[in-house]
């Protein structure tokens, strides 16, 4: 996929995207294991068969046009430097919602998105520590933009950006912008 208007050194400039695949998380995992990853680089995916939330609880990602993507960045700092990151990633994509479409969504700290008392979006932060510090992260971002439709047990504490306002998201836009806003915080951290 090929993100336009990316403004950036690294981050989303090397990505792989796949229609169907059991999680973008555990791709970036195996590229790490295999040695094929560069910094920066991006999985995304239209679906997700068994996609990953926090706390080892899954996530669904069951239709086309959601955003749902990984990336893996090289850090090598002390691990302190990345305190507040989740939190800081969730405020990137609020902003970066309401920029675009105006809409206002609701952080639940450290890492949920949503709006109207339901669940829009999640991150995943994961991480290689040795010693004092983090070698790599592994993100996982994953936003409800098109999904109409939740199981029985989601339909009362989840909703999307469709069902909430009837518009459509350009998710390359929002991938880029979030590449464009997260590379340069996470410069600024690793730099300082």
């Amino acid at each position: 996929m090929k993100l336009k208007n990316l403004k950036n050194n690294f981050l989303g400039n090397n990505n792989f995207y796949y229609e169907t695949i059991d999680s973008t998380q555990k791709e970036i995992w195996r590229r790490i294991e295999n040695n094929t990853i560069k910094n920066g680089t991006l999985v995304i995916a239209d679906i997700q068969t068994d996609g990953i939330g926090t706390h080892g609880r899954k996530w669904y990602t069951d239709c086309s046009n959601n955003i749902a993507f990984s990336s893996y960045i090289e850090c090598n700092c002390k691990i302190e430097k990345l305190n507040g990151l989740t939190i800081q990633i969730a405020n990137i994509l609020q902003y970066i919602f309401e920029k675009f479409y105006n809409i206002k969504l609701d952080i639940k700290e450290p890492n949920d998105l949503y709006y109207n008392g339901k669940k829009i979006g999640g991150i995943l932060t994961e991480s290689k520590v040795l010693g004092e510090e983090i070698r790599y992260l592994v993100i996982g971002i994953g936003i409800n933009t098109s999904q109409t439709k939740f199981n029985s047990e989601l339909e009362e504490i989840a909703s999307s950006i469709k069902n909430e306002f009837n518009i459509d998201i350009d998710r390359e836009k929002i991938i880029a912008e979030f590449c464009n806003c997260f590379e340069k915080a996470i410069l600024e951290r690793i730099n300082n």
